[in-house]
């Protein structure tokens, strides 16, 4: 099954709409979509390392805007849209005494979520509803997605026909290790 679902993604990340497909995920993931467009934009990569960058821009600028959708469930939405959101993740109870300090590490928050498997739509949510400063939350996802996207392009794009082998040859290891880093990210936001 691990097989058949390896080979379907890079089956996808060869189909001429792959980049709109990763655009769609990459945008619902900064604001609502638990998924990480991480699952399809490497297969994207390895199987076309000669566009890793441009995979890696069109990943940063929807995710980037799906970031400010999530700003704007937080301020202009929070009790229909953003509430019900961070209740699902575990985050309701928490969010009161969370924002009370959240503007002060806002920059940092924003940058460690962006970069981190942390879910990036908790913070963005967040920065809307604690009014963060429009600019700085831009500019701060901006960087953080692009140091992301970009540093994985980076490494897929140099070191890619080696590590497909490796993640082809250990595919049920590296499976394994990509839930237990979605578990490990989901048991972050938990604790936090």
């Amino acid at each position: 099954m691990i097989q058949r679902l390896y080979d379907w993604t890079l089956g996808l990340a060869e189909h001429r709409h792959a980049l709109w497909v990763l655009a769609f995920v990459a945008f619902l993931e900064s604001s609502m979509f638990p998924i990480p467009p991480d699952i399809i934009m490497i297969p994207m990569i390895l199987a076309r390392p000669s566009r890793a960058f441009v995979i890696a821009g069109v990943a940063l600028v929807a995710s980037v805007l799906g970031g400010m959708l999530g700003y704007a469930i937080g301020a202009l939405a929070f009790e229909t849209l953003g509430d019900p959101i961070l209740t699902a993740l575990g985050k309701g109870d928490a969010m009161a005494e969370f924002a009370t300090r959240f503007n002060d590490v806002g920059f940092w928050a924003v940058l460690i979520a962006g970069v981190t498997p942390f879910p990036y739509k908790v913070i963005t949510i967040m920065s809307g509803v604690t009014a963060m400063p429009l600019g700085t939350f831009i500019a701060t996802s901006i960087l953080a997605r692009g140091l992301r996207f970009f540093l994985v392009a980076l490494l897929l794009w140099k070191f890619g026909a080696p590590v497909r082998d490796f993640i082809e040859r250990r595919l049920p290891l590296m499976f394994t290790l990509a839930v237990a880093l979605m578990i490990g990210g989901f048991l972050a936001i938990k604790l936090f």
